[in-house]
């Protein structure tokens, strides 16, 4: 429930609308399907070495063991920047939703109200973020449940009258619109919707029999989610054309063009905007709670390492990382912005960042993956020995390498292809990569270090 909170809300709900609207019905399902099986492969590493070694901060970890201190210490950092970010992004978000049913409040307001909440949710134990996470998680999986019965049901007559023939869903006769471009285009969006997956792997360490529990979630969640994903695309493919120009406008400041809405409005639940104004609520905030867990564990596990402040890694006596989390929290009142420059550009900036930030990450752990199986064979160790063994290897990793710089290096394309450069834009999507090799490099040149030899690589410290 975890990993199924962390990955699916607005990326779902709201932005799969203006994906279908760029690349139409076929190109977002491709974009989708690709990210998602990139992700699987990630996941699998990500399993096969959290079951082995079950670590908070376990992705900073594995890159410092298994490839170089230099790439632990950056990765950490940029993880713990991904989620930072995306904590005054779901509370602007949030901010946004409310005004729904409050249009003239403040987002100074909401965003405050929100984030007590959420340091409530993580301050007492991590049971309480757990909890609010299995509710939060719970109430999106019977949203989409239930759209995926109606939008099925829709296609096959029932509240319409006649079925739904592949007319719509084959606009223009082809389901993809723009080419291949149009559907690259939505590899971020897509990115952006399963980040939160690799949770699982970071919350290892504080699960109960992670050997046995870890492997299980990797397994089941994947493959739910990207059912989840794959299915409401292709219902909103067959129900709403793609040049509808409401698509066009699917973001989270306009809840009544989400598809989700508009397919409920239009099989007679006159109260959809409502409803699912109240989903999306429950989906940023998981997203706002996730973010507020993965950040503050991960400035835990740079601390006690030596690779941020010490006063960092000092916890409370129900095992809370209390000046982690405070520092996390501060960092969300930057949704304040919310209220200075517009709610829909600050939300999208931080939107922008967060995705490529994520893909970095996942380059990270696929590398890391790919480090720890080598290593472990090259010191004689039986692969038989592992309780998880991650399957195509090592294609698996190789895949997710390539397909992270891929869409990293290729991100941004249509800001330099108009003629004049949106200079704006590039930078909102490319923060991360320099400040991720500024850590890299920075880290490597005062520390000295290298890359770690295949035999030198530490399996046996527990921590």
């Amino acid at each position: 429930m975890i990993a199924i909170g962390g990955a699916i809300g607005t990326g779902l709900f709201v932005a799969s609308g203006s994906s279908i609207s760029d690349a139409g019905p076929g190109g977002a399902l491709v974009a989708y399907m690709v990210v998602g099986i990139m992700v699987y492969f990630v996941m699998t590493g990500l399993g096969e070495m959290a079951t082995f070694m079950p670590v908070a901060g376990s992705f900073e970890r594995y890159a410092s063991r298994f490839v170089d201190p230099a790439l632990g210490f950056a990765l950490g950092w940029n993880y713990w920047y991904t989620w930072a970010v995306t904590v005054p992004a779901e509370l602007a978000a949030g901010s946004i939703v409310m005004k729904y049913w409050f249009p003239n409040s403040s987002s100074i307001l909401w965003s405050a109200i929100f984030l007590v909440l959420l340091l409530l949710l993580n301050v007492v134990s991590v049971r309480g973020y757990g909890e609010g996470e299995f509710w939060f998680a719970s109430v999106k999986v019977l949203t989409i449940i239930v759209f995926l019965v109606v939008g099925v049901l829709m296609i096959f007559g029932v509240f319409t009258g006649r079925g739904v023939g592949f007319h719509t869903f084959n606009l223009g006769g082809s389901p993809f619109h723009g080419g291949a471009l149009a559907t690259f285009s939505t590899f971020l969006a897509a990115g952006f919707a399963f980040q939160g997956t690799e949770l699982v792997g970071l919350a290892a360490g504080e699960s109960d029999d992670p050997k046995r529990n870890v492997p299980r979630a990797i397994r089941q969640v994947f493959w739910r989610i990207l059912i989840f994903y794959v299915l409401a695309i292709f219902v909103i493919g067959m129900l709403i054309p793609y040049t509808d120009p409401n698509l066009l406008k699917s973001d989270v400041n306009n809840v009544a063009v989400s598809p989700f809405t508009l397919i409920l409005q239009r099989a007679g639940l006159a109260i959809a905007a409502s409803v699912m104004n109240a989903v999306i609520l429950t989906a940023v905030l998981s997203a706002g709670n996730s973010a507020v867990y993965a950040s503050t564990r991960m400035l835990w596990a740079l601390a006690k390492e030596g690779k941020a402040p010490r006063v960092f890694a000092r916890l409370t006596r129900r095992g809370i990382p209390i000046y982690a989390l405070i520092v996390t929290m501060v960092i969300g009142f930057v949704a304040f912005l919310a209220s200075l420059y517009g709610n829909g550009v600050v939300y999208n900036w931080m939107l922008n960042a967060a995705s490529l930030t994520g893909f970095l990450a996942w380059l990270g752990i696929a590398i890391s993956h790919w480090r720890f199986r080598r290593a472990y064979v090259a010191q004689g160790r039986d692969l038989r020995d592992l309780a998880y063994r991650a399957k195509w290897y090592p294609f698996g990793p190789l895949f997710a390498t390539i397909l992270c710089i891929v869409v990293i290096v290729g991100q941004d394309y249509t800001a330099f292809t108009g003629g004049h450069v949106q200079w704006a834009g590039v930078v909102a999507t490319y923060v991360g990569v320099p400040l991720f090799l500024v850590l890299w490099i920075g880290y490597k040149l005062v520390r000295k270090t290298k890359v770690i030899p295949l035999q030198e690589c530490d399996f046996d410290t527990a921590e």
